[in-house]
């Protein structure tokens, strides 16, 4: 159960953070722009990041490399699942003049409803999570090359 909490905790948290950006930018009118959703990636990132460093720190014995993309996936599926309930209230409940407002931005004749954003929302967060994980998991991998005297 132990090495199950710290994905959970790190997704809860990376999920706060993916919130409180979502809501400073809802205050200033930015969050139709789909653009600033790219930084979402880099809070994404950086959770999986802290999380499989702090399992290797850990477990240093018992870590590796699926132990450690485990931890990321697992950090990054919490996340994009509380976000997107998360942001489907949002859209329903608090501004519900918001998907229209996003589907202006993109200038064209989409028929889409909240269950398609919020699909693709969390698609996206997935994504993220898997390619985040991948990426991390380079810098936390057990080297297996030989050195060779020259």
């Amino acid at each position: 159960m132990k090495k199950i909490s710290l994905p959970i905790r790190f997704g809860l948290v990376t999920s706060a953070v993916l919130i409180a950006y979502f809501l400073i930018l809802s205050l200033f009118n930015k969050h139709i722009n789909p653009a600033f959703s790219f930084f979402n990636a880099l809070i994404t990132g950086f959770g999986v990041y802290e999380a499989v460093k702090l399992s290797k720190l850990q477990f240093p014995t018992a870590f590796s490399y699926g132990q450690g993309f485990k931890t990321g996936i697992i950090t990054g599926f919490v996340a994009t699942f509380v976000f997107t309930i998360f942001f489907l209230f949002y859209t329903t409940e608090v501004n519900t003049n918001f998907l229209p407002e996003l589907l202006q931005t993109f200038k064209g004749k989409f028929d889409v409803n909240i269950g398609m954003i919020t699909f693709i929302v969390a698609v996206m967060g997935l994504a993220t999570s898997v390619v985040a994980t991948l990426s991390v998991m380079q810098l936390f991998k057990n080297s297996r090359n030989i050195p060779q005297n020259l």
